[in-house]
């Protein structure tokens, strides 16, 4: 098991984006739908839409934009601010892992390997 880095940016109590939330939004940006990005992670659509409020609170205007459902159903989409804040995200990441690429394989060399803590 190798391990990684994971990447949160916190605001006040709230974590307002990590690796979870943004797999969720990507989810909804494919899906189209909140319950269905829910379900393609394994988790509840309560705890998908609790993310999702969590999310449209911490940024200056709402990420995911949802519809009430009706005939034909509700849905979901991602604001423009969302996939700018998704591809700022993942370019950090990527910034970040480069820059912290020598300590972490340093680091590693400590770590218990997943057969030692069987």
């Amino acid at each position: 098991m190798t391990p990684r880095l994971a990447f949160r940016l916190i605001l006040g109590d709230d974590i307002a984006l990590g690796p979870g939330k943004v797999q969720l939004l990507e989810a909804i940006r494919d899906t189209g739908s909140i319950a269905a990005a829910g379900r393609s992670l394994g988790m509840s659509y309560k705890r998908a839409w609790h993310l999702v409020d969590t999310m449209n609170h911490c940024f200056k205007s709402p990420l995911v934009e949802a519809s009430k459902g009706g005939a034909r159903g509700g849905g979901a989409q991602l604001t423009a601010r969302a996939l700018e804040v998704v591809a700022l995200y993942h370019r950090l990441e990527a910034q970040a892992r480069k820059a912290t690429d020598a300590e972490m394989t340093r680091l590693s060399r400590h770590l218990a390997s997943h057969a030692d803590r069987s």
